[in-house]
């Protein structure tokens, strides 16, 4: 009888072949994360460059712009925050951020439990019509609202403008929690049920606990959002003295673009990120646990 020989691969073509797997999963990745590594980069960088050329005098701004400041100059903050009434606009947005995201995720919470843990006839209308509701643009909608809020008696005041915030941002973020609580195991529900929970206890003893990092994710989503917004604001608000702090960085901007105060003008974006970007750096654990949690499916 003939013996039959099994021929193993060589090291060499295993390692070539191991070699050529790795690359052909790396190489796909390769524009997207270049494109974000370059983008990460730049916006660290000019970050940074904001912060830096805010602590400089406007002479040593336009003798070099990449030098460090002799000298940190807090004066250039005191005369944003004082001067071009930063503190004031800086209030105003405070309270209408605040208590929009307070209401949005007060009234998005039950909504996505409902939505997504109740069945009853027309869910899914709803539902569709929820996310329909996302991919209007609110450019369209700003005719109608101011007249809508004018004939409310609520045009040019911060009330009237938390209404608008509220409206335009509930549909993102029930379809955001939407997702979060059908992530949730209905043993839970089942459980609470047997021992003798109602629907309202289940919801706010046992599944909104659950659902607490896609809520903070979803709050924090609209906090940011709401507190770079600048188109709703500078169309529903004409007093100055409700302004938000968008719409008062815009006049900042007039106003030192004609006496070349360039290093105020720094600092009123310092100002402006500085909230959002202590936020998002204490809370961006969370948030990732939150979206992390709501890409599964229960």
């Amino acid at each position: 009888m003939g013996q039959i020989q099994v021929m193993l691969p060589t090291r060499r073509a295993v390692s070539g072949q191991t070699t050529w797997d790795r690359l052909r999963r790396v190489l796909p990745r390769v524009p997207a994360t270049s494109f974000l590594l370059f983008w990460t980069g730049f916006t660290i960088f000019a970050f940074v460059w904001i912060v830096v050329s805010s602590f400089k005098d406007n002479r040593e701004l336009f003798a070099s712009a990449w030098a460090l400041p002799s000298a940190l100059h807090f004066e250039n903050y005191e005369k944003a925050w004082r001067l071009a009434r930063m503190g004031n606009y800086f209030l105003n947005s405070v309270v209408v951020v605040s208590i929009s995201t307070a209401v949005i995720v007060g009234v998005s919470a039950p909504a996505a439990y409902v939505l997504s843990r109740i069945p009853f006839r027309g869910r899914e209308l709803i539902t569709n019509g929820i996310i329909a509701g996302m991919g209007v643009p609110y450019q369209v909608l700003l005719v109608p609202l101011f007249v809508l809020l004018t004939n409310l008696y609520l045009v040019d005041t911060l009330p009237g403008l938390m209404v608008v915030y509220i409206a335009l941002s509930l549909p993102f973020t029930i379809f955001l929690l939407t997702g979060f609580f059908r992530s949730l195991p209905s043993e839970l529900e089942d459980a609470a049920a047997i021992d003798g929970a109602n629907e309202y206890q289940v919801f706010y003893r046992v599944m909104l606990p659950l659902a607490s990092p896609g809520i903070i994710t979803a709050a924090i989503f609209n906090f940011i959002g709401l507190w770079n917004e600048y188109m709703l604001a500078l169309v529903m608000i004409n007093d100055q003295n409700k302004r938000t702090l968008s719409l008062a960085l815009y006049g900042l901007q007039g106003s030192m673009q004609y006496t070349s105060d360039w290093v105020g003008l720094f600092a009123g974006v310092v100002i402006v990120m500085v909230p959002t970007f202590i936020l998002f750096i204490v809370m961006s654990e969370r948030v990732i646990a939150g979206i992390t949690l709501g890409a599964t499916k229960g």
